[in-house]
């Protein structure tokens, strides 16, 4: 996900998309410490995604 198509949108559907990605960076570290996970890479992206849409949230504001 790009900055560039979360910029466009409302408060309401950044907040939306901001708990979908928290609860999946839970169930990827519960993945992680269960070694159930293959790849370790998805969690730096979630996180990164959870950053972009952070600061999209703040420069409503």
């Amino acid at each position: 996900m790009k900055y560039t198509e979360i910029k466009d949108k409302t408060a309401k559907e950044l907040g939306e998309m901001l708990k979908e990605k928290k609860l999946l960076l839970f169930t990827l570290k519960q993945k992680l410490k269960t070694m159930q996970l293959t790849n370790v890479k998805e969690l730096s992206q979630v996180k990164k995604d959870i950053a972009r849409i952070n600061t999209a949230i703040n420069a409503l504001k």
